[in-house]
């Protein structure tokens, strides 16, 4: 026992000095060369990237919405147990670390060929019984790093999987804002077109009555009917589109698909602040970007765990408890039995077997750099997209308020003109049906201004996901450790 003891501690002795031998590039982030500023960030953009953007709106039905789909949306509960499943891994990569320490026992009886002496030995043990129980150890040192680099791509992997739940409730609340506002949107457009199939209602009993006594043609009676046939059509799609987006609003929160309560119209809604940001932030506000870089730290852990593949391993075993011929004596008497052993292996013709891992693993490293530059590029993309879309379409907002206005000043001057004879009724049908799809683009070129609000803030990302996934009750993974990889002992 001595010797094994001392075997062990200076096995110990050389697996604590060589701790430190950590084969493979250690991280380091890339360069990224940042513009400076977005190109259409408006001069107005206020620090709200790490507030509950959607409550600027001001409907606490939306806000009970969004509640309600961070609590219950299955897309978030399976990015949870995604997590949990990505730290069981690194549990058991890094468990290698360490001396795997287990139990055994054993009986067993058995009758063998009797030697010639046999028979001169009174009560010769044939059959004999044997029982043991003992304590094992086995322990791969890791001189190389390569269980250490296993854990750190492990760890990564944990983070990135975090970062991609954190991305799963950025999209989410997201989809649930722009789809509620899409509903507004069309319950509005459905309003505009009862009030207008009304309002041609009423010129074509008008019509029909003045018909009756002569007083306009048919071909009159025929224009009010086909004006009225052509708003009669859009109110069945404008219904259809709303059932449509109230049963994916009911999926995104967790429910069956059916009806969705109304808050304030899009007439009352408020319009978000713009978030304001440079381009540099958004490598630590945007969850993609954080995920890509993870998964980069966790592809360049695996080069060094390749390397450490042409060094040979080390292993330490051993063994102590007891055996005996009798059960009764198991744990009494000279029963101690005890072993150790260790073993080095390594490598010498593995005919690419080794080397085609690390290529692997270098190639591996390098698509998820360039995935990561991508991603990153793509970002800044969104932002800058998502800007101009909010500039541009307040602009064309404008504009469409202007054109609604002169065209309801048009029909209503023709109509009079009409009334008073000294125009056709053609010109009072060109006028309204110049008005109807109008009034209708409006009230959608204003839900059109929230939605591209929405996707700001979710393009420009921030703190506002972390208030986000409070709502959630989810637990989010370990912060990184402040030195990785971790020492041996």
């Amino acid at each position: 026992m001595r010797a094994a003891g001392q075997c062990l501690l200076a096995c110990g002795l050389l697996a604590t000095l060589l701790s430190g031998c950590t084969l493979g590039p250690d991280y380091r982030r890339p360069e990224i060369k940042a513009p400076a500023t977005f190109q259409y960030e408006p001069k107005e953009a206020a620090a709200t990237a790490d507030t509950h953007w959607w409550k600027q709106f001001g409907d606490p039905v939306l806000d009970q919405l969004i509640a309600e789909a961070l609590a219950h949306n299955s897309n978030v509960q399976i990015a949870a147990a995604n997590v949990e499943q990505a730290a069981a891994v690194l549990l058991q990569t890094r468990s290698q670390l360490f001396p795997a320490v287990g139990y055994g026992a054993g009986a067993g009886r058995e009758r063998a060929r009797e030697p010639a002496f046999a028979a001169q030995i009174p009560n010769y043990p044939n059959p004999s019984s044997v029982y043991q129980a003992a304590l094992q150890a086995s322990w791969e040192i890791d001189l190389w790093g390569r269980i250490r680099r296993q854990s750190e791509a492990a760890f990564a992997n944990v983070l990135a999987t975090e970062e991609a739940r954190r991305g799963v409730i950025l999209t989410l609340v997201a989809q649930v804002a722009g789809s509620y506002l899409q509903l507004r949107g069309l319950d509005a457009q459905l309003d505009v077109a009862k009030k207008t199939l009304q309002t041609y209602k009423e010129s074509v009993d008008l019509f029909n009555l003045q018909f009756q006594y002569g007083q306009v043609s048919l071909m009159n009676v025929a224009q009010a009917q086909s004006q009225f046939e052509t708003a009669a059509a859009q109110i069945p799609l404008l219904q259809s589109q709303i059932a449509q987006t109230q049963n994916s609003l009911a999926v995104l929160i967790g429910r069956d698909p059916g009806p969705i309560v109304r808050g304030k119209s899009v007439y009352d809604l408020k319009l978000p602040q713009v978030p304001e940001g440079v381009p540099s932030q958004l490598l630590e506000r945007r969850p993609d970007l954080l995920q890509s870089e993870q998964q980069l730290v966790a592809a360049n852990a695996q080069i060094g765990a390749a390397r450490a593949l042409y060094f040979p391993t080390i292993s330490l075993t051993g063994a102590y408890g007891n055996a005996s011929a009798e059960l009764s004596k198991l744990f009494s008497g000279p029963a101690k039995v005890w072993s150790y052993a260790g073993s080095l292996a390594g490598p010498i013709f593995t005919f690419g077997a080794v080397s085609g891992q690390v290529a692997q693993a270098e190639a591996g490293q390098q698509a998820a750099l360039l995935n990561y530059q991508l991603a990153i590029r793509n970002a800044f993309a969104d932002v800058d997209n998502a800007l101009v879309a909010n500039q541009k379409l307040r602009e064309q907002l404008d504009a469409q308020l202007k054109l609604v206005a002169a065209l309801q000043q048009y029909s209503d001057l023709a109509r009079m003109q009409f009334d008073g004879g000294y125009t056709s009724y053609s010109t009072v049908l060109q006028a309204e049906q110049a008005l109807f799809p109008a009034e209708l683009n409006l009230v959608s070129l204003r839900a059109q201004v929230f939605g591209s609000a929405v996707n700001i803030y979710k393009a420009m990302g921030g703190g506002w996901v972390t208030e986000a996934d409070r709502l959630t009750g989810s637990t989010p993974a370990p912060p990184p450790p402040a030195a990785w990889p971790p020492p041996l002992f």
